[in-house]
């Protein structure tokens, strides 16, 4: 990694790297809300720049005042603060907790950053587009970030020649929010910009139809299809390992997986589900991702159950919980049979009894240990007898047509010829046994 990622403490050899964090909010009541929305920035800048940097030194300033400044969205006072902080403490890098509109960047690097600086002014939803570009490892990764980068990006990078390329530039301050996935250079021209989406939709279409057919065949075997979801770095890909021995990565990052994962899991009665794994959630997850990702994070809607995934050590758990809540819904997924899984027990020295006492389908688990994922297991079951129960059918040789009925709407465990005819064991919802009613033996 080249040195000029950040200054060099001086004989250390630690790359060291300033940032600033900058929050406005409308009244006193908002206070306790900007600093934890500032932690969470803090992590996702830590997430940014951990590859590149060693020491990120954090500085940070708020401001409550009635409406945003139209032209800096900050105040004229605040502005020459920033101005100030930055050129004292060798800051590469202001980033803004909301989204700036493109004159509100240029206006700020302008009053901010000295000629010829690196400095470099950005806002939350660029900051989370770079850790998704960075995060992108499959095709269709790449694909619809670059698409939700280009939406957002290209009328913003003016006025420092800055072009949406992987390269993004020199230095750190330079990188983070303009890194891209794609191969090619691309120049900010709106004209080229929007070529590039096009052909960029064209491509991502063509696998979007392949991730429909896949679903579309595994709604036909009838396996139950059970999504793991969450708010971002809650634990899923670790419990998705757990239960799976999948071998994904489960870093402790934001946004360490992008792209959906799929495993057959086997329950202790030996009936199969998939589990798949999603993209995770973040307060205020930017439109222009969600559009992109539409066909990652249709996972969930047409899930059979959904596991919510939450960080139990976390002290904003509950807050998590309702941002995933209010996602799923707005993505249509809402509503669906639900497990709650309060993660990272270990890292609690007491258990907590009844914290989420409204949730009457909750478990305590660790997915590192595997702590409470027997009775994880058992929940899943239990919840999938609600709508799916085990039935053994008997089709006379006579009504074989009928057997195909049911390999099309249940999931069969068992099959065997008789004498009589062929005995079946399935797995089967309510309305399939009512249609089959006649060949039922055993329920």
């Amino acid at each position: 990694m080249a040195e000029n990622f950040g200054e060099i403490y001086e004989g250390t050899g630690i790359r060291r790297f300033g940032v600033l964090l900058v929050s406005l909010y409308f009244s006193a009541h908002d206070a306790e809300k900007t600093e934890k929305s500032l932690d969470e920035l803090k992590s996702l800048v830590d997430t940014a720049l951990s590859d590149d940097v060693d020491k990120i030194d954090f500085y940070y300033m708020t401001q409550c005042r009635p409406a945003p400044e139209a032209a800096t969205y900050i105040g004229a006072g605040k502005v020459e603060e920033a101005a100030e902080l930055s050129k004292n403490n060798d800051i590469g890098l202001v980033v803004f907790d909301c989204e700036l509109s493109p004159s509100q960047i240029r206006n700020l690097e302008k009053e901010i950053a000295p000629e010829n600086s690196d400095l470099r002014v950005i806002d939350r939803t660029m900051l989370i587009l770079d850790i998704f570009a960075r995060h992108a490892v499959t095709g269709e990764g790449k694909l619809q970030v670059e698409i939700a980068q280009l939406r957002y990006t290209a009328p913003r990078l003016t006025g420092k020649g800055q072009q949406l390329s992987r390269q993004g530039g020199a230095s750190a301050s330079g990188s983070v929010g303009a890194r891209g996935p794609g191969e090619t250079k691309l120049e900010t021209d709106r004209r080229h910009v929007k070529r590039r989406i096009a052909a960029l939709e064209e491509q991502l279409n063509t696998l979007e139809n392949t991730r429909e057919t896949m679903r579309k065949q595994r709604e036909k075997s009838n396996i139950p299809v059970i999504a793991i979801v969450g708010y971002t770095n809650a634990g899923k890909s670790t419990l998705l390992n757990r239960l799976t021995d999948a071998g994904i990565l489960a870093a402790d990052k934001l946004f360490a997986t992008l792209d959906p994962t799929v495993r057959k899991l086997e329950l202790p009665s030996g009936l199969q589900v998939l589990l798949t794994d999603t993209v995770g959630f973040i307060n205020d997850l930017p439109h222009g991702l969600v559009k992109a990702f539409k066909s990652t994070l249709d996972e969930a809607r047409y899930a059979d159950m959904l596991l919510i995934i939450i960080d139990a050590s976390d002290e904003n758990a509950v807050m998590k919980k309702e941002v995933t809540e209010k996602t799923l819904s707005e993505l249509g997924a809402g509503g669906k049979p639900t497990i709650y899984v309060f993660n990272k027990c270990d890292r609690l020295a007491v258990k907590p009894e009844n914290v989420f006492c409204g949730e009457n389908k909750a478990v305590y688990i660790s997915a590192v240990t595997g702590e409470g994922t027997e009775e994880l297991l058992k929940l899943i079951e239990d919840e999938l007898s609600s709508f799916r129960k085990k039935v053994k059918f008997l089709f006379p040789f006579s009504d074989q047509k009928q057997l195909n009925v049911l390999y099309g709407k249940a999931s069969v465990l068992s099959s065997e010829y008789t004498d009589e005819g062929t005995v079946v064991e399935a797995m089967a919802d309510g309305k399939t046994c009512g249609m089959l009613k006649k060949y039922i033996i055993e329920s």
